[in-house]
């Protein structure tokens, strides 16, 4: 899609993070302590990115998982702005900018912490 058409498509705020790399406040998305069974999807474009079961409280102020839905599913990325190193995580079919990845999650279950901005998700419960 163009940007006019992800313009059209996103909320300001989804375009600011998905399209501009943004970041929403800490402790404000609506998914960061939100627990229901169902999965989470690509607010750009639907593609499943992270099952409720792999979601724990980190306390980091974002919805945290500790894998993906699938292989494929996300993009690590190496992201050297305002002066740090991270891994930048984008969606793995419209390359859309979900947060961040760091290797201090849950060591029983791999240790790695998938840092995600709500705004960037669409969830959707099990029935």
């Amino acid at each position: 899609m163009t940007e006019k058409n992800w313009k059209e498509k996103l909320s300001n705020e989804q375009y600011r993070v998905l399209r501009e790399k943004g970041t929403e406040r800490a402790f404000t998305g609506k998914y960061d302590l939100h627990f229901s069974d169902g999965a989470y999807y690509c607010a750009g474009c639907k593609s499943k990115l992270f099952d409720s079961g792999s979601k724990y409280d980190s306390g980091c102020g974002w919805p945290a998982f500790y894998k993906t839905a699938n292989k494929g599913a996300v993009v690590e990325k190496l992201d050297k702005s305002f002066g740090s190193i991270r891994t930048e995580v984008l969606c793995g079919k419209c390359g859309g900018h979900l947060g961040h990845v760091f290797p201090d999650g849950p060591s029983d279950k791999g240790g790695m912490r998938y840092c995600i901005n709500s705004v960037s998700l669409d969830f959707e419960g099990e029935d």
